[in-house]
């Protein structure tokens, strides 16, 4: 009996149409690694946070290869891979950098609130572009290229932003707001980035 369990519920991995598929574990993975990374960050954990990230990276890189290799694609399965995005690629990193420069360079007030209001910002900007990134999927107009920094490519510059600001190469407020504001233009820009 708990071989015939067990045997169902590996098989069950592998059904397209199981939510909790192996493909959308790996991305329920991805999706956790996301939540305790904005913990860390509250925490000012911030290294953590980072090993946290970079493995919510892999998981992202590894639920479409192992959904393409097992054909467990589905439009459950896009819809949670981007959500998954938006809070490991797009929240987290916002956070880990508005946390980063808050701690280093020690600024509230009007500063605090203006950087805050550029995260918001940013944050709309990388929604944007994930639901733009939805919608040519339903329509079949993915191309061999991303139109616009896909959002880990834009997670992946805000952590070196962060970096900058962590070894003190920017203590300004003001240009990590910059930074921010032009990395959230590119994410829904007509930069064209080839599709790996």
């Amino acid at each position: 009996m708990i071989a015939i369990f067990r045997y169902n519920t590996l098989m069950n991995l592998y059904d397209k149409n199981n939510r909790f598929n192996l493909a959308n574990i790996i991305t329920f993975g991805n999706i956790a690694c996301g939540i305790a990374a904005m913990y860390l960050i509250q925490q000012n954990s911030f290294t953590l946070a980072i090993i946290l990230a970079w493995i919510a990276g892999g998981l992202d890189i590894a639920d479409g290869k192992v959904a393409r290799k097992y054909g467990l694609s589905n439009e459950f399965g896009i819809q949670l891979d981007s959500f998954a995005d938006f809070l490991s690629f797009v929240i987290m990193p916002a956070f880990l950098l508005f946390y980063a420069v808050r701690f280093y360079a020690g600024i509230s007030g009007v500063g605090e609130l203006i950087l805050g209001i550029v995260f918001v910002w940013y944050i709309i900007s990388g929604l944007r572009r994930l639901i733009e990134f939805n919608l040519k999927v339903d329509a079949g107009k993915v191309e061999k290229y991303f139109e616009g920094v896909p959002t880990p490519l834009g997670a992946i510059l805000l952590w070196l932003v962060y970096l900058a600001v962590a070894y003190s190469l920017i203590s300004s407020w003001l240009v990590v707001a910059i930074f921010v504001l032009v990395i959230a233009w590119s994410l829904n820009s007509t930069i064209r980035i080839p599709h790996p």
